[in-house]
């Protein structure tokens, strides 16, 4: 089991979990009935909506929720709220992988494969990701993967407990990955083991990468990389042989400046193989939080609707307002992301705000513009089940479930 549902149950009965609702009076939290608490909120909400618009109010959700409740969030936003400010924390996680696969393969899933394939690949690659210590429900697919034969390529700077047991670790400078990327493809190229048939009939603009890969030859990936040539060249080789190779990546390659150029050319790694579409094959973004994926496909996104729908589209609006029972004009247009949400806030934009599932006080870059934020805010509710950094801003916190499980009639 992971750790942390082993773990999980101490936190129902916690001596510090929020059990009522808070509000804070004279800058003490005090008690309340959960009828004073909404009538508090809806109070100002209203207020601030009526006097400066329904933009006023903006919604900073979280992805360690479940789909359900990821797209209660987007719809009480959008259709309770009516506000078009509406983020989400995985902008913080996500974004690079998002943008690069869009990029790539047009579409932006975590994964193209089933978790369960793993097992049966013959080769991993694997990039800015300490997957043994980090993700320990996903890591036995590895080791399954590993008792059947499969190589094992890692890349990251550190020698973590997964490139301690890598068939190669590709020790490479913090930052340089799209380097090795097209040193690797340099090497794919030359020997002969692109899938030409696959990139002729799928895929665009090979003539263009092969073109620019070419001076990356293992010896000049070894300058910039600090990665031993006859490393580089052996993973290649590994990777390019094997019939059936899945590439992954998490966030040390995503949270980089050049994070969308990473995913996009270790997506390409993959492509020139042609090993997309194929049985235990294809790219995997391991996500940061539990519902990283759900979260942003269920419409908690700015600039997207339920299902990966684009709010900029009409037929898409048309059918999220039939579901929703209201007019498609009625529909808020796209906000900005969550980070932006604070520079709102900063511009008068954002009044008030309700933050669920989520600690930007101590998650978000640029802190202090974040407590500047969290400050200049009229009126702040915060969804918790423990008295978190951001949260001792607000001046109501309501109180969450840890886990859903029906105990009698009651959700703990």
């Amino acid at each position: 089991m992971c750790p942390k549902g082993v773990t999980a149950y101490q936190t129902v009965n916690h001596k510090e979990r929020i059990l009522k609702p808070l509000i804070k009076k004279n800058g003490q939290f005090v008690e309340s009935s959960w009828e004073e608490a909404y009538d508090l909120i809806e109070k100002n909400f209203k207020r601030l909506q009526k006097k400066h618009g329904n933009d006023a109010v903006g919604v900073f959700g979280g992805v360690s929720m479940t789909n359900e409740k990821c797209y209660l969030v987007g719809k009480y936003a959008r259709v309770g709220l009516g506000t078009r400010f509406l983020d989400y924390n995985g902008r913080f996680c996500m974004s690079s992988a998002a943008g690069g696969l869009m990029k790539t393969l047009g579409i932006d899933r975590g994964s193209s494969l089933p978790l369960p394939e793993f097992e049966h690949t013959d080769c991993i690659f694997m990039a800015g990701s300490n997957t043994a210590e980090c993700h320990p429900t996903m890591i036995q697919w590895l080791w399954k993967a590993k008792d059947k034969g499969a190589k094992l390529i890692v890349a990251d700077p550190r020698e973590t407990p997964t490139a301690r047991v890598a068939d190669v670790h590709l020790d490479l400078k913090p930052g340089t990955d799209s380097a090795l990327a097209n040193g690797l493809m340099h090497v794919i190229i030359e020997e002969g083991y692109v899938d030409t048939e696959f990139v002729k009939q799928r895929c665009n603009n090979y003539e263009e990468l092969k073109a620019m890969v070419k001076k990356f030859t293992p010896e000049y990936t070894a300058e910039i990389t600090g990665v031993d040539k006859e490393k580089i060249i052996k993973a290649a080789h590994i990777y390019g042989k094997s019939p059936r190779s899945i590439v992954t990546f998490c966030r040390g390659v995503e949270q980089q400046n050049k994070g969308v150029d990473n995913v996009t050319l270790y997506t390409s790694m993959a492509l020139i193989r042609g090993q997309i579409g194929k049985f235990a094959s294809g790219i995997a973004t391991i996500t940061g939080q539990g519902n990283g994926q759900g979260g942003r496909e269920h419409g908690q996104k700015a600039d997207a609707l339920p299902g990966y729908r684009k709010i900029d589209n009409p037929e898409h609006v048309k059918y999220v307002a039939g579901v929703w029972g209201i007019k498609p004009e009625d529909m808020p247009k796209a906000g900005v992301s969550a980070y932006e949400m604070f520079d709102e806030i900063q511009n008068e934009n954002i009044r008030a705000m309700h933050i669920m599932c989520s600690n930007p006080a101590v998650s978000a870059p640029n802190l202090e513009h974040i407590w500047n934020g969290l400050k200049k805010l009229e009126f702040l509710v915060v969804s918790d089940f423990f008295m978190s950094e951001t949260a001792e801003f607000a001046d109501v916190i309501l109180p969450t479930t840890t886990w859903q499980r029906m105990k009698g009639r009651q959700l703990i």
